[in-house]
């Protein structure tokens, strides 16, 4: 867990957990750890419907235990780091148990303690203890990172800007690297744009959206000096930020099809999908289906004004651009089809394949792809063969699409043709300096 929350060291959580007994502030911070942990996917033995509802029972009387006894302390005055630590995994509980009244009010409040404490400030980091300095920066970070991340589904104001300087590398290991590289991506959603966003302002314009759009694509080094889980993370990270910024262009009608910058153009979530397929085949599966920082929401496409609250893996993400994707398809294919040039239904069959190969992408958002490409493009779906055969197909009864055809398996994959309704993305030529993607093989990734 520490690449990416690096605000506990295992000595240091080990002398809490000595101290349990005796100290409610140790008390709180080992059993919020041990809920948060509990709580997110991929933790316990098994992914079924029983089990998820077990580790979800446990949590709640673990955080009902928490607000008991943090009721008999006064943990505002004076705070402590460790109070804000507390707070921040209070808000993950209730963030991926879907109650956000509760989750805002802990993210805010751990906020708050942060600047009670002066965190926002580099005078606060003047101390011998290099130790404590590092991880109390790193939390600075965290919840500067994970606020704009839930900004930006919940339309949620921001209290926390970059005032103190970032991490040094060279005063831990370089886990810490990942880190640093997103603090980087989330750092141009400051309070300007978070204001447009949330309709509080109105002054956008394209030229600045385009600035956005090309330090977000420069963010990243082609080859990251970081773990396999942090690569994943940030990649795809990337590009659904990439996405967020795009959907702030269309909302401000800013967008045009002759604009000379791509990244302007109606037809920009195909490149930004053909990128997250190009890294996607540099990742593992189990990278993409480890919990990454990124705590915030499923907005999926805005294009029509959809809105599926989720809680975001990774594999959420992609089911984000993947959306955004078929809105454009149906949306703007049919009007510049006589222009493009790369393949939109083939990445979207390439998304569909993904989410088939990926743990709880199956089961969970490949029905719900399925059902929104039923909506938008119903004449694109065919069925196909079922999943690689690596991949377990497990039964699933909690979710039945109203819009997906009598006699589509709305849980078996299925591809997108372009024949099906008569585009041009038959023709193989693909524009100059943006290769195809080639079929991708999930079967071979190791597990």
């Amino acid at each position: 867990m520490y690449p990416t929350l690096p605000i506990l060291r295992h000595a240091q959580v080990q002398k809490l957990a000595g101290e349990m007994d005796r100290s409610s502030e140790a008390y709180c911070l080992i059993s919020s750890l041990c809920a948060f942990v509990l709580i997110q996917p991929g933790m316990g033995t098994s992914d079924d419907e029983a089990a998820i509802q077990s580790r979800q029972s446990t949590t709640m009387l673990l955080l009902e235990d928490i607000l008991h006894v943090r009721k008999g302390c006064d943990y505002i005055d004076p705070p402590s780091t460790n109070a804000a630590v507390i707070s921040f995994f209070l808000f993950g509980c209730y963030f991926s148990l879907d109650k956000h009244n509760m989750a805002w009010y802990f993210l805010r409040e751990a906020t708050t303690l942060v600047q009670i404490m002066g965190m926002h400030e580099e005078t606060a980091y003047f101390t011998k203890d290099i130790t404590e300095k590092f991880l109390k920066r790193n939390l600075f970070w965290l919840l500067f990172v994970t606020e704009r991340a839930y900004a930006l589904q919940r339309h949620r104001p921001l209290s926390l800007q970059a005032t103190i300087e970032l991490p040094m590398i060279e005063e831990t290991d370089t886990a810490i690297a990942g880190f640093l590289y997103l603090i980087e991506l989330f750092s141009p959603f400051d309070d300007t744009f978070i204001g447009l966003w949330n309709k509080s302002r109105n002054d956008c314009s394209s030229t600045w959206l385009a600035q956005m759009q090309e330090r977000l694509f420069q963010a990243l080094p082609h080859d990251l000096p970081t773990t396999d889980g942090q690569a994943a993370d940030l990649r795809i990270t990337q590009q659904w930020l990439r996405t967020m910024v795009w959907q702030l262009a269309i909302t401000n009608g800013l967008l045009s099809s002759t604009s000379p910058d791509t990244s302007m153009t109606f037809t920009y979530p195909i490149v930004i999908a053909r990128d997250l397929l190009l890294d996607t085949q540099r990742l593992t599966l189990e990278s993409m289906e480890i919990h990454g920082i990124g705590l915030v929401i499923s907005t999926t496409s805005k294009v029509h004004g959809s809105n599926t609250d989720h809680i975001v893996s990774k594999i959420e993400k992609i089911f984000d651009i993947a959306c955004t994707l078929a809105d454009v398809i149906q949306c703007v294919v049919p009007m510049d089809a006589s222009t493009l040039e790369l393949r939109p239904a083939e990445y979207l069959n390439q998304f569909l394949s993904l989410l088939a190969s990926l743990r709880g992408g199956r089961n969970r958002f490949l029905p719900l792809l399925l059902a929104k490409v039923a909506e938008t493009n119903p004449s694109m779906i065919m069925p196909i063969v079922p999943a690689p055969s690596h991949i377990k197909a497990e039964p699933v009864s909690s979710y039945v699409s109203p819009t997906t055809p009598l006699g589509i398996d709305p849980f078996t994959p299925s591809v997108i043709t372009d024949s099906a309704t008569n585009s041009p993305f038959d023709d193989p030529q693909v524009a100059s300096g943006l290769p195809p993607i080639p079929e991708i093989q999930y079967s071979s990734f190791p597990r």
